[in-house]
């Protein structure tokens, strides 16, 4: 368990968002208090799953919106020579900050600041990357396509961009956006919102387990890990509370960048569902 090392809960810097912006640093400091060497072992394990890669030795990484700073983490002990970190949240500076102090303390080379993924004077300080982490953030900005056009400056030629967006739903995404507005507008709304979609979700998860998957149902919550090193309670709280929220067909994204240069190497959908599409691309050409 992550029991030595207190998150920095003392760091004071104002949110610039209206009240409605969902606090996703305070969420990841509650996910901090479970992270354990599992976790990070599973994050490791999803990034170069994806980057298909087995490491990331002489290689740099950007992560934006890094949130707990665990893909951060698991970049560095996967061998990244430079790594850097930055995130609008300023509580989620602080976890990333906590991260490193406790895994990587004397490590130069792994920089974290507060940024903002739609602020191109920041981004152009930062250089270029061999790897552009940004997973389930830019819907979150407010802006997704500026932000999209933000991160494409910062990939090196032939370098890697890893991205999870959420998949468009059509209707159901309106109505999606709507319960992340009530949840964020106040503690009645999270009182009704929380319970109702937490049974909606366990019991999907119950039925799928018994009929389609023929496992015990209470297996997946003994130890609460999910394949990218998450927890339910962490996810579940994101994905109601994940405000502002926007939403983008695969083929929309796979468009996007085909036409400025870049090549799809991997793809992971989320099978028409409410969850990320997964990208990797290919920087091919300016």
């Amino acid at each position: 368990m992550f029991t030595n090392c207190d998150i920095a809960a003392s760091r004071r810097m104002e949110i610039r968002e209206p009240a409605t912006r969902f606090a996703f640093g305070k969420n990841w400091q509650r996910f901090l208090r479970a992270l354990d060497e599992e976790r990070i072992a599973k994050a490791e394990d999803s990034l170069c799953t994806m980057l298909e890669v087995e490491n990331l030795k002489g290689k740099s990484f950007l992560d934006v919106g890094c949130g707990s700073g665990l893909f951060s983490l698991a970049a560095m002990r996967k061998g990244a020579t430079r790594v850097h970190s930055f995130d609008y949240d300023p509580q989620s500076v602080a976890c990333a900050q906590e991260l490193k102090h406790c895994y990587f303390r004397d490590a130069n080379f792994w920089t974290i600041q507060q940024g903002d993924a739609l602020d191109s004077s920041y981004l152009s300080t930062l250089g270029k990357f061999d790897i552009v982490y940004s997973w389930g953030v830019l819907h979150h900005t407010g802006n997704l396509w500026r932000g999209l056009e933000n991160v494409i400056p910062l990939v090196a030629q032939d370098g890697k961009l890893f991205i999870a967006v959420y998949n468009d739903q059509g209707s159901f995404s309106n109505i999606w956006k709507a319960v992340k507005h009530r949840y964020n507008r106040g503690t009645p709304w999270r009182v009704l919102l929380v319970p109702a979609f937490g049974s909606y979700f366990v019991g999907k998860a119950l039925i799928r387990d018994i009929l389609v998957s023929h496992k015990n149902p209470l297996a997946r919550y003994r130890r609460d890990k999910q394949s990218r090193g998450m927890a339910f309670w962490t996810g579940l709280l994101d994905w109601l509370g994940g405000y502002p929220f926007e939403v983008a067909k695969p083929e929309a994204i796979f468009d996007f960048f085909r036409m400025r240069g870049f090549e799809l190497v991997r793809l992971s959908t989320a099978g028409g569902g409410h969850g990320n599409n997964e990208f990797v691309f290919v920087k091919r050409g300016e």
